[in-house]
């Protein structure tokens, strides 16, 4: 029993290390950011490059690139994720009751009062109420209990060591820019420097502090660059789906069972769902996603029935309240508990 016990806490010392090594990987890039600044600009730029018109061409597009970059990974890694609105949490009153209650089945029509008046429609896969017992509350569509950040974050995609932050609703389309920025960036050094790599290695250029440089740019652009082709391409494969990483893995429970299509609206419509209706602002990292994260349209509407709701209006109207359904209609609901 005691060897069991100090197994689990080693295990557990071993995970909050990991959790502590990835918080710095943030400053690993950064630090790996500010070097290629310098290679490119000072050795490659200013020092390499010889034809003035070649070196101005070359500063410009590397700037824009580079703002882009940083720009979309500042607003990746300080964009906090949301949770759940008020309305989603028990009262006092009710989480009261729920853990003074000791009959699961009183327990559940507990739940299935409080989630009537909720637009939820996914269940568990038991389908039962999607109910988180750490953050105290009726979890909306699409989100999930972050272990990391320690709460329940509105359509969560993945915690990323990358910018230290849980990817979902609010940021999204900051850490799509931010991969694709960041494959830009990645392909034009490799592409601009090449060249200037292929004349140090023929001996047609000399200065070996700058030969240096360049092996450093070309080889670390060429190493990001794929590893960030295959991860873009895998999340351009699930916004044209529609689907998070979570839900890619497991797919989103409905009335009538799982649907890993459930939320595909079509490509269309799923794009805008992430970037917006507006065109002009898809590639700046400036919110506009659709939606505030609590709903999202379904792909049809038999999948949108939600039996715990008898009209739309009662979750628009916060002030509303109904008289619970039958006992055997609420004792048929499960509860959903995620540690």
């Amino acid at each position: 029993m005691r060897g069991a016990e100090g197994g689990g806490m080693a295990l557990w010392r071993g995970l909050r290390c990991c959790r502590r090594a990835f918080a710095w990987l943030p400053v690993l890039l950064i630090a790996l950011l500010l070097l290629s600044y310098y290679a490119y600009v000072c050795e490659l730029c200013l020092v390499t490059v010889t034809n003035p018109v070649e070196k101005v061409a070359y500063l410009v597009v590397f700037h824009i690139l580079f703002v882009l970059f940083v720009w979309t990974y500042w607003k990746s890694v300080f964009t906090l994720p949301i949770q759940p609105g008020k309305k989603f949490h028990m009262s006092y009153a009710d989480q009261e009751r729920y853990e003074n209650e000791e009959r699961p089945e009183v327990q559940r029509q507990i739940l299935a009062e409080i989630a009537r008046k909720l637009p939820v429609y996914t269940r568990t896969g038991n389908g039962g109420i999607r109910f988180c017992d750490r953050c105290q509350l009726i979890k909306p569509d699409r989100c999930h209990h972050c272990s990391v950040c320690a709460m329940c974050v509105l359509k969560m995609d993945h915690h990323c060591p990358w910018v230290n932050n849980c990817i979902g609703f609010s940021n999204y389309k900051f850490f799509l820019l931010f991969l694709a920025y960041s494959l830009l960036y990645c392909l034009y050094i490799a592409a601009t420097v090449f060249k200037y790599f292929i004349k140090y290695w023929t001996g047609e250029l000399t200065n070996g502090r700058s030969k240096f440089h360049i092996l450093f740019l070309l080889f670390v652009a060429i190493m990001f660059f794929v590893s960030l082709m295959f991860l873009f391409g895998y999340h351009c494969w699930l916004v044209s789906r529609n689907r998070s990483t979570l839900e890619a893995f497991s797919a989103p429970v409905f009335q009538n069972g799982p649907d890993k299509n459930g939320f595909n609206l079509g490509f269309v419509k799923n794009l805008q769902q992430v970037f917006g209706e507006e065109k002009k602002l898809w590639l700046l990292p400036i919110a506009s996603s659709q939606g505030d994260g609590h709903f999202f349209p379904m792909r049809t509407l038999s999948e949108a029935r939600n039996p715990l709701l008898t009209n739309e209006e009662q979750w628009e109207e916060d002030g509303i309240d109904e008289e619970p359904q039958g006992s055997g209609e609420a004792s048929s609901l499960a509860i959903e508990r995620e540690t």
